[in-house]
């Protein structure tokens, strides 16, 4: 496979090599308070006849811009997805699934990004990695990196939550409290990797961090396949719960859903998911593209607000949730653009309701998430009756409950 950059605006493609990170000819046109504008997304072409190309359309490669030997040794993806059987019953929800990719190393969803991110610095002798973040990304760029043997320097709020900064510190990387919001980490990571020269991981900013989250996607639909055929051998499961894996079976083929909740900041995972489904579409795996659903904090809502209006206004950020807490989307327009293409909605909900859903899902499933994740149960059940009964939807959970104590313990009336 032959891969390159690609700007949505213009069209204009460039080499993924060092160095590269917008689009030169769109990325001058963002305006102070608004997304970033030229973010490249990774295409690729190849011959019919091209031996990676009969993988991905076999279903056995997910095809990725770094070839497999540079990635860091280190279990990241292929985590579960699995019936809440006790919930299913609860809600009448035959259909509900959850992704639970707390189960990467560093705890959260951003490993994927990370893990081709240091893929790509191996290739390349790149011995320094630096970024902006509310926690997750940190903690995860620094696990990586500890795998890597690469140095990590991380740009994070001082109202981080203190498990994440901790993270950071143990895995060996460099950790910058920054009075001040993410936006600002952003902007002072952002000065420090052009003064230097070192690889910046910023999400959106960097193109790799949209790559490399598609491969959830490419899970989702392998074992709601496999989940389906389980079904057809086997009968109803009486309500229990059940977790799927690529290593649970035969090759099943590949399944979309029909609805997938996604937890929404910046945008970027909701952009990682979509491109996996598009590259699924293309390689003829599955025939059909989910509905997506923006998943937001109401006090951090400005990609739904602007799929409401047609612009983006940038407001204060304020919710419990803070890995999703943005006052600028920076992936806003590349989001937006992705999520109006395939019909795709946005909800919001009030910091009460990601509280009681935290601990709806904890208490009904076992399963304790973090608010951002618990955001996107909320945002579920606030519209799960406009949905049919048996349609397969899939909740995106993407960080551990064990990363903020703190508002875990508040929503529970404990006191630390």
């Amino acid at each position: 496979m032959k891969w390159f950059y690609s700007c949505p605006g213009c069209g204009k493609t460039y080499a993924i090599e060092p160095g590269r990170y917008l689009c030169d000819d769109c990325a001058g046109r963002a305006m102070p308070g608004q997304p970033l504008e030229g973010v490249l997304e990774c295409l690729w072409a190849a011959d019919a006849d091209d031996a990676d190309m009969r993988a991905a359309r076999e279903g056995r490669l997910i095809p990725l811009p770094v070839e497999q030997r540079f990635f860091p040794p280190l279990p990241v993806g292929n985590t579960p997805l699995w019936a809440p059987g006790r919930l299913r019953k609860e809600l009448d929800a035959p259909g509900l699934f959850l992704k639970d990719d707390t189960r990467n190393p560093s705890g959260s969803f951003k490993d994927r990004a990370s893990w081709l991110v240091g893929a790509f610095a191996l290739r390349h002798g790149i011995k320094e990695i630096a970024l902006a973040s509310t926690g997750n990304a940190a903690s995860s760029m620094a696990c990586v990196g500890a795998a890597a043997g690469i140095r990590v320097k991380v740009f994070v709020p001082a109202s981080a939550p203190a498990a994440k900064r901790i993270q950071v510190l143990q895995y060996g990387g460099e950790l910058v409290e920054v009075r001040g919001t993410y936006d600002k980490a952003f902007d002072e990571s952002l000065a420090y990797t052009e003064a230097t020269g070192v690889l910046s991981r910023n999400t959106a900013y960097n193109p790799l961090t949209i790559e490399g989250k598609k491969t959830a996607a490419f899970e989702i639909a392998k074992d709601l396949a496999l989940s389906a055929n389980a079904r057809t051998r086997l009968g109803d499961f009486g309500g229990a719960s059940f977790c799927y894996g690529r290593s649970a079976g035969a090759e099943p083929g590949f399944l979309a859903p029909d609805h997938v909740f996604v937890p929404v900041g910046d945008g970027v995972i909701l952009s990682g998911l979509i491109k996996g489904f598009e590259d699924m579409l293309r390689l003829g795996l599955v025939r059909t593209m989910p509905v997506f659903w923006a998943c937001q904090a109401e006090g951090s809502s400005a990609i739904a607000r602007a799929l409401d209006s047609g612009e983006f206004i940038a407001l204060p950020s304020e919710t419990l949730a803070d890995s999703i807490s943005v006052d600028v989307p920076r992936n806003g327009s590349f989001a937006l653009r992705k999520l109006k293409k395939y019909g795709g909605k946005a909800v919001t909900v009030d910091d009460s309701r990601i509280a009681a859903a935290q601990r709806r899902l904890a208490s009904g499933s076992g399963l304790f998430v973090e608010p951002s994740s618990a955001c996107a149960f909320a945002c579920y059940l606030k519209v799960k009756e406009t949905l049919g009964r048996a349609e397969r939807v899939v909740i995106m959970l993407t960080g551990s409950g064990l990363k903020d104590i703190k508002n875990a313990a508040a929503a529970v009336g404990a006191v630390l």
